[in-house]
């Protein structure tokens, strides 16, 4: 009996033990990237956010990722493989990744998914993304303050909700501010190609723009604006401050390191629920940057006072009375548009020229 009950114990010690070790394995959180890390824009960011988690939470949590990772096919592949080493929690960091993130998701039940700009969902799949296109409005106001040809160009990715607010957001605001703006805007067809985005670049310059904003993920047409000269440019998802003062005089700045680190908390804490979170200026995910000495001083401080307002609540950038491009009304006097609207915008707003492809 004796022996019996010594076994019993070594057995109840021995599991004791093994649990308490399991306890203690660290959370795995993976990364998808569609760019590489080093890419100084949307890329680089969410990897400063995946390096925000590991300085906050030490040895608690282990990070993976996977860089440059096509949309498609391969990103399922990608993302099954990281469930497949054991992550806990996975962030797919593209729009395109959105229908891969759910067909894993749906296999693996017990896993936790978040997928950067998209909008579905399931009990083990939310959503994040930010307000960009505060920040736009932002860039907008600076950008039709500097233009002297009143030509502003704009490097757009693809032609998604997303991208469509802010070529919105930005125009209504340059408009403002100079009545006479005119937009010129190519489409890219990517999220990273420093080759086509150094090319979209210079044909906006041929076509007489003097200041240029983007929605690609590389410097390339901070280089090529340099390479020009007396062109003005804005830095995208990462500050680009490389480029500063000029040509890059101000920029948006993605901040994801709070996110990521919340939402890895909630898995540790066993707190974790499907969510849908879109955050802009005032809470701190859009951040811009800082506006460079290139910029006069009665400039700055008006792009910085409307900074102010949207962080504060005070003003939304899509306020009216705002029509469709094709005149139609869009938005009445102090009519604001609501999320619903804005997730899924399609359409330009009056003044834009050119069609949004399909």
């Amino acid at each position: 009996m004796n022996l019996l009950k010594s076994l019993a114990g070594a057995t109840a010690l021995a599991l004791g033990l093994a649990g308490a070790a399991a306890a203690q394995d660290p959370v795995k959180a993976g990364f998808i990237y569609v760019g590489p890390v080093g890419d100084g824009g949307w890329t680089y960011e969410h990897n400063q956010g995946r390096l925000a988690v590991e300085e906050h939470f030490g040895d608690a949590v282990e990070t993976i990722f996977q860089e440059s990772v096509p949309e498609g096919a391969d990103a399922e592949r990608a993302i099954t493989q990281m469930v497949l080493a054991g992550a806990d929690i996975i962030f797919t960091t593209s729009f395109g990744y959105m229908d891969p993130t759910v067909a894993v998701a749906e296999k693996f039940p017990e896993v936790k998914f978040e997928h950067a700009t998209g909008y579905k969902t399931a009990p083990n799949l939310g959503v994040y993304s930010a307000r960009f296109y505060e920040g736009r409005a932002v860039q907008g106001t600076i950008a039709g303050r500097m233009t002297k040809s009143n030509i502003i160009g704009y490097i757009a990715s693809f032609p998604i909700p997303e991208v469509i607010r802010g070529i919105n957001s930005a125009y209504i605001h340059a408009k403002k501010v100079n009545p006479d703006v005119q937009f010129k805007i190519v489409w890219a067809y990517t999220w990273f190609d420093p080759a086509k985005e150094a090319d979209a670049a210079k044909a906006l310059i041929e076509q007489g723009a003097d200041v240029i904003l983007q929605h690609t993920d590389s410097t390339a047409p901070q280089a090529a604006a340099a390479e020009a000269g007396n062109v003005f440019t804005f830095g995208q998802a990462s500050d680009m401050s490389e480029y500063a003062p000029s040509p890059r005089i101000s920029s948006i700045i993605d901040n994801w390191g709070p996110y990521y680190i919340a939402r890895v908390q909630a898995v540790i804490d066993g707190t974790w629920e499907s969510d849908n979170t879109w955050d802009g200026i005032g809470p701190g995910m859009v951040k811009i940057g800082e506006i460079s000495d290139a910029v006069p001083a009665e400039v700055k401080a008006e792009a910085e006072a409307l900074r102010d307002k949207i962080a504060a609540g005070e003003y939304h950038p899509f306020t009216g009375p705002l029509n469709k491009q094709d005149g139609s009304v869009w938005l009445a006097e102090g009519e604001t548009a609501d999320d619903g609207t804005l997730a899924g915008l399609d359409f330009y707003v009056e003044g834009i020229e050119g069609e949004i492809p399909n």
